[in-house]
């Protein structure tokens, strides 16, 4: 089993991109930690104490998975050296083997700013002689998601079938009460979604899959868990 540490910028992202594969290795026995690098606030609807409400049960849903706030601020997230030994100082406490991150292509500066912090605090990770947390660690795969701003069609590197996990998916979006299901033009969202992991489950012959894509090759050792 491994250690698995999923980024997100704001609580829902990882729901949203990878919410059903979180749960998919949640029931595999992988120790999954969620990373929210701010909580989100302020939204038209939101709070602070309503958001950490929604992100709680959003990870009950999603297997009871563990969750952490890195405290960033919302809407100003930067690439600075002291975010990066944040999120670095994570992987060395989680001994994260594992990393997902947000696409590098996005029209949310919060998203871009948070994939590039992570992309370089999994170097900061390894680095001996430091004040940061935990032991040194080199996450051995960098696993890009998809939750963009942009009308953006994913070009995936793999597809995580998703198809029993689509329901809780859903689920855990809509725990998001004051983002997804009080405002009334945000609940499109959720529907499209749906259709989208239906439209990525079709490209692999599954009814539901999740989008992904790596920079670096992955290994195969076998057939075993490629859908045929």
């Amino acid at each position: 089993m491994a250690n698995i540490l999923v980024v997100g910028p704001h609580p829902d992202d990882q729901e949203l991109g990878m919410g059903g594969t979180i749960l998919r290795l949640a029931q595999q026995g992988h120790d999954v930690l969620l990373l929210d690098m701010t909580n989100g606030e302020p939204t038209p609807f939101g709070s602070p104490e309503q958001r950490e409400k929604e992100w709680t049960a959003a990870a009950k849903i999603l297997g009871n998975v563990k969750r952490r706030l890195l405290g960033l601020k919302n809407r100003e997230v930067e690439h600075s050296l002291q975010a990066r030994h944040l999120v670095a100082g994570v992987m060395r406490e989680h001994q994260a083997e594992v990393v997902f991150l947000p696409y590098y292509e996005d029209a949310h500066p919060d998203h871009i700013a948070t994939t590039r912090i992570v992309e370089d605090a999994r170097f900061d990770a390894k680095l001996t002689k430091t004040d940061l947390p935990g032991e040194p660690i080199y996450p051995r795969w960098l696993i890009y998601y998809y939750c963009t701003h942009l009308r953006h069609v994913a070009n995936p590197s793999f597809c995580m079938d998703i198809t029993e996990q689509m329901d809780e998916k859903e689920r855990a979006v809509k725990a998001y009460e004051s983002q997804f299901v009080t405002p009334e033009k945000n609940r499109r969202v959720v529907e499209w979604l749906r259709q989208m992991n239906g439209y990525m489950g079709s490209r692999i012959g599954t009814e539901y899959a999740e989008p992904f894509f790596t920079r670096e090759p992955l290994g195969l050792t076998g057939l075993d868990g490629v859908v045929m």
